[in-house]
């Protein structure tokens, strides 16, 4: 077993604290890489705290997670030692169902592995996280990272990035649409960069006037206070696709009134409560209300190369391991822009 340090969750009750465990042998088709950057996700917070579901405790969060191969199993042929490497929020799954077999790893029909909070294949090992010194990856759930871009802004991607690429790509979005990204945090801000690359019209619907000049800097074409009753009437009826990063309760029919006919609201965020909304807010302009996950292993590389070559990466605050407390207490009150990165040298 290879020793490896960590920051855990002992209990739903307890804060994050040192604590040193074991990740298994390199076996053949494994990859080994020593942890330089992890994202912090808003589910992070979520998970450790039993927002969602019951937990499996002891729980080291962190699935946005780049570094260097350190070893290699025997039949390994994706990667070499000194490889720049990063795993998102899937270390595995069944590989045959027929989901898994078209690329859609996130939605395999038999359960795939969460890189944390999750179990391996054998349905019986906990898996854990980034918010580790090391990490060991079978090779087909490895990622290449390039080596133009900032490694640490780059760690997002993996979870804040593919969240919000995977959709825009579903519904193609891009040229000739009017897109609006609701919420301007740590999935809001890649939607806001993903859609501007793409071509599309983007606009940020916010309830904080404070973040227009942001949303501007970000590319954002437009922006709608959406505590401003005169900015939400004129925008009635304006949008192909609302993106709706937010993962607080918030008013879904208010927003609805706010697509084309034949729109589409796409939830991407993960409020803990579910949504009232009124069959009326859909009829009125046969509008769809549909939700995404993250995307599959193809997608993600895909995503990452799209970013290598258009020079895209999030927008990142760095931060000491010991002070992820502070960072979850800014998050929830938004004050972040656009996503903490931990500097795993500080473990």
């Amino acid at each position: 077993m290879i020793p490896v340090k960590g920051y855990a969750a002992q209990s739903p009750t307890t804060d994050l604290a040192p604590w040193n465990f074991e990740r298994r042998e390199v076996g053949p088709h494994d990859v080994q890489f020593d942890i330089q950057f992890c994202g912090v996700c808003h589910s992070d917070l979520h998970q450790i705290k039993n927002d969602w579901f019951p937990g499996i405790f002891p729980m080291v969060p962190g699935h946005e997670i780049v570094g260097r191969v350190v070893k290699v199993g025997s039949h390994v042929n994706k990667f070499k030692v000194g490889d720049l490497a990063g795993t998102g929020c899937l270390v595995d799954s069944c590989r045959t169902c027929e989901n898994c077999r078209n690329d859609l790893e996130q939605y395999c029909l038999n359960g795939n592995s969460q890189t944390y909070n999750g179990l391996e294949q054998d349905k019986k090992t906990p898996t854990y996280g980034g918010y580790s010194s090391s990490i060991v990856v079978h090779e087909d759930f490895v990622l290449h990272i390039s080596d133009k871009l900032n490694l640490a802004a780059v760690a997002p991607l993996l979870c804040a990035g593919i969240t919000t690429y995977s959709p825009l790509r579903h519904w193609k979005v891009g040229k000739g649409h009017k897109l609006a990204v609701l919420g301007l945090g740590g999935l809001g801000h890649m939607g806001v960069k993903f859609g501007v690359a793409f071509g599309a019209e983007v606009t940020v619907l916010s309830t904080s006037p404070s973040k227009e000049a942001d949303a501007k800097k970000l590319g954002a074409h437009n922006f709608v206070v959406t505590t401003d009753a005169e900015q939400v009437k004129a925008a009635k009826g304006t949008f192909d696709f609302i993106l709706d990063t937010v993962s607080a309760d918030h008013d879904l029919n208010m927003y609805l009134r706010m697509l084309k006919t034949d729109g589409t609201h796409i939830c991407v965020g993960a409020p803990d409560k579910p949504a009232t909304v009124s069959a009326f807010s859909l009829m009125a302009g046969r509008k769809s209300l549909a939700a995404s996950g993250i995307g599959g292993l193809a997608e993600t590389q895909e995503m990452l190369d799209y970013c290598a070559e258009n020079n895209i990466v999030s927008d990142i605050e760095m931060i000491d391991i010991k002070d992820i407390h502070t960072a979850y207490d800014r998050m929830l009150k938004g004050d972040v822009r656009y996503r903490f990165v931990i500097d795993m040298a500080t473990l």
